[in-house]
């Protein structure tokens, strides 16, 4: 099965591509190859650009705040296990806490690192970091992986406080979904959304045999589905059978 999601804001728009850095920073860091060491710090610049909007760092802290408030609201719930809700106000509590006491926006202390800013700004240039370009940046390529990974995990930490924040906020937003068995009738799916509700994230999953791409659309009345396929001339054309997804609408 393949799992695609469809944000129905800007805030978790914006919650998902960091995910999505942050997924690929912890993916390529690990790694020896000077190539990957690399990218890993394209990611790193990246989540700066990103978080660069003034109001991200004060939205998040809104958000663990809220949802703390609403978490300690269960409490004396016999159906949920008090253990459980205290080690999720606790993650609530830390990642809050982390996030709170971390001066500026996240990544603010690279801004002063010289070296760093010359090869952020010849990034966005095609064949910007060639060794004529930046020999200090080729130099460092050559240095022994563990001596690069102990750099990108210095700056790297900056961005640890947002990290685990959006890791969470999106943790908690994925589980209050449930999942149910819909399908697309000639290729396309339909649902009105229940009033009173503001959803935030749809998830949908459909298998991988079917070689179906989902084009998704919604607001906060309707979300909609239209299911594509990949023919040979390369183009994506309008799929006309029936096919089984699952979907989950999630609001917390």
């Amino acid at each position: 099965m393949i799992l695609y999601e469809y944000p129905f804001n800007e805030r978790i728009r914006t919650y998902l591509r960091l995910e999505h850095l942050f997924g690929r920073l912890a993916l390529l860091m690990p790694r020896e190859a000077p190539l990957d060491h690399h990218f890993a710090l394209v990611a790193i610049f990246e989540v700066m650009d990103v978080t660069s909007r003034a109001d991200l760092k004060s939205d998040v802290l809104k958000d663990l705040d809220r949802q703390k408030t609403h978490m300690a609201a269960f409490r004396g719930n016999p159906a949920i296990s008090e253990a459980s809700l205290d080690a999720v106000l606790g993650q609530l509590e830390d990642a809050f806490g982390q996030l709170s006491q971390q001066m500026g926006k996240p990544g603010h202390e690279l801004l002063d690192n010289e070296w760093l800013m010359a090869v952020r700004s010849r990034v966005v240039i095609p064949a910007g970091t060639c060794s004529f370009d930046l020999p200090a940046y080729h130099a460092w390529q050559h240095r022994q992986a563990g001596a690069r990974r102990a750099d990108l995990e210095q700056w790297a930490s900056t961005l640890g406080p947002m990290a685990r924040a959006i890791a969470l906020l999106l943790q908690i937003l994925r589980e209050a979904g449930r999942p149910q068995k819909v399908m697309a009738v000639g290729g396309h799916f339909q649902q009105t959304l229940p009033q009173g509700r503001s959803f935030q994230l749809l998830r949908l999953r459909i298998d991988e045999s079917l070689n179906l791409v989902p084009e998704i659309s919604g607001n906060r009345l309707m979300a909609s589905v239209r299911l594509m396929r990949h023919e040979a001339d390369g183009k994506l054309h309008a799929a006309r059978e029936d096919a089984p997804m699952e979907l989950s609408l999630c609001a917390a």
